[in-house]
């Protein structure tokens, strides 16, 4: 069992002695550091750490802690900032259409317990892929999303945005789920909304990257993990891979190479969001991977 964490993250005004204020008020409680990132964003005046303090180490338990901190990241004019404890699970829900891949790379990875969350629901637009669900004990709910219906469609994501709310989850997957998700809900699920596209950003946006990529004669392709925006296919990036490929490789071969890609960015880039390791920058993103 992998021992107890407390994982603090932060963002806010850079300035001189930001990493000593945060070290000696962990000290002074105790407080083992196992894992310190620091970042200070020169272009932006921001300053981004992540800490991760074994638990049985400290003096005090986690609520008191965090009202202690929070007087501190007040003097420090912290626009955003969390503590949070390894031991209460993450919850995800996941999104998909036809392609299994992305579903089956995740679900194994819970079941191996290497994701780092309960897998509390897998929500379909087509039902193609409940007997993965199924075969992994995961609930599976079908909601047809029809097409060349408005109202019809507004409906399915409204029934969608019940069900995903429902669970309070940490993290939100479109794990290959082929439909744009509406502006509101987008906005909704702000910094919990992930996507993985079969390219990588900010080249070939869209559906049909592999044939885009294929048309312009490029020597590599790649997966892109990024927060969803309102905007299609530009929401901060999370993780992104690539692999050469070459004249040879027809626009079949690219779709099936991008595959291994994708579900391999997909599952990294979940990881890194379910462990607290990923910090908004404006559309940026500091990733303490």
């Amino acid at each position: 069992m992998a021992e107890r964490q407390y994982v603090l993250t932060l963002a806010c005004p850079d300035s001189t002695g930001i990493v000593a204020r945060i070290s000696t008020f962990l000290a002074d409680l105790g407080g083992w550091i196992l894992e310190a990132g620091y970042h200070s964003e020169t272009a932006t005046g921001r300053f981004y750490t992540r800490q991760a303090v074994r638990a049985s180490s400290l003096t005090i338990g986690i609520d008191e802690l965090r009202e202690r901190f929070g007087v501190i990241a007040g003097e420090l004019a912290a626009e955003r900032w969390a503590l949070t404890d390894t031991a209460v699970p993450k919850r995800a829900v996941l999104l998909v259409s036809t392609e299994g891949h992305c579903l089956y790379e995740l679900l194994s990875r819970w079941h191996a317990g290497m994701l780092g969350a309960d897998v509390t629901t897998v929500i379909g637009n087509h039902p193609v892929l409940a007997p993965v669900a199924e075969m992994y004990g995961i609930p599976f709910v079908h909601v047809p999303v029809p097409a060349g219906d408005p109202a019809g469609k507004s409906a399915a994501f409204e029934r969608i945005r019940e069900l995903v709310d429902a669970q309070e989850p940490d993290a939100i997957v479109l794990a290959r789920f082929m439909q744009v998700v509406p502006p509101k809900l987008c906005e909704r699920w702000t910094g919990r909304l992930l996507n993985i596209h079969h390219g990588f950003l900010p080249s070939f946006k869209g559906a049909r990257p592999y044939h885009q990529a294929y048309d312009r004669g490029v020597k590599m392709v790649g997966a892109t993990c990024h927060y969803v925006t309102p905007d299609l296919d530009d929401g901060p990036i999370i993780e992104q891979d690539v692999v050469r490929i070459d004249h040879t490789s027809s626009a079949a071969d690219l779709a099936m190479r991008g595959r291994d890609i994708e579900k391999a960015v997909l599952a990294r880039g979940l990881q890194y969001h379910l462990q607290d390791r990923v910090l908004l920058d404006g559309h940026r993103t500091v990733v303490f991977a």
